[in-house]
């Protein structure tokens, strides 16, 4: 059994000792829930089940709206991987040169792209370039 399991089956005696009790405060006090917890945990309830009792994290579910597109990504770590030794801006500048588009507005912009790029990959350091099994290249 998970944790996100446990939390739930927790919430659901939570649940079942109000209605035993008839008394939510006291519910709340014993099970360590406030009572605005509990009104919430009871929606969820009433609205999907057994299902609402789980935990989510909110947030953008998939990839986020405003990532960089793959084919991009692929040009900007091949080029990095050819050229260690160039920054952001400068590989914003070349692979403009070659017609990828890494930003449509202000210039040094193509550089925060590419820093955005780097450090989801984990490419903090350029050397790491060559050690991160994660980057393989073609």
């Amino acid at each position: 059994m998970t944790t996100k399991d446990k939390i739930a089956r927790r919430k659901l005696s939570m649940l079942e000792l109000a209605s035993e009790l008839n008394n939510v405060s006291k519910a709340c006090k014993i099970m360590g829930y406030s009572r605005q917890q509990f009104y919430e945990i009871r929606r969820n309830f009433q609205t999907y089940g057994t299902d609402g009792l789980i935990d989510r994290l909110p947030g953008a579910r998939g990839p986020h709206p405003n990532r960089v597109a793959e084919e991009i990504e692929v040009a900007i770590l091949a080029h990095s991987l050819d050229h260690p030794g160039h920054g952001p801006l400068r590989v914003a500048q070349e692979l403009m040169l070659k017609d990828v588009q890494v930003t449509s507005w202000l210039f040094w912009a193509g550089g925060m792209v590419i820093l955005r790029v780097w450090c989801l990959r984990r490419v903090y350091k350029l050397n790491q370039l060559f050690l991160n099994p994660l980057l393989e290249r073609e």
